[in-house]
């Protein structure tokens, strides 16, 4: 993520003095909550979803996952690159490239 968008969101909280509310706990309940009005926007059908609907709550979760990293001192782009490494080893292409099988079947 840009450093850009990191310091938007951080100036907002700053801004708003509502760091002295948040916490890691806090930050992963409030993703998990927003990920389900993620979902809730395609309750219905897989298709017929309002797309500013979606962005929105979309955006919400990335914010909190935002959140959660820069309150850990985590490195956002390097997580996901240690974590793309580990699935690469349990899911060679050779070996899942077409199936959606889970890597211990």
């Amino acid at each position: 993520m840009k450093e850009e968008t990191i310091q938007a969101i951080q100036k907002f909280i700053a801004d708003r003095d509502w760091g002295q509310f948040h916490s890691p706990a806090a930050f992963a309940r409030s993703i998990s909550i927003e990920a389900g009005e993620l979902l809730e926007c395609f309750q219905w059908s897989d298709t017929d979803y309002d797309l500013q609907d979606v962005k929105d709550e979309l955006a919400d979760v990335l914010i909190y996952c935002t959140d959660l990293a820069v309150a850990l001192g985590l490195d956002m782009d390097q997580i996901i690159l240690d974590k793309l490494r580990k699935q690469a080893e349990k899911y060679p292409v050779e070996a899942f490239r077409g199936t959606s099988r889970k890597y211990d079947k």
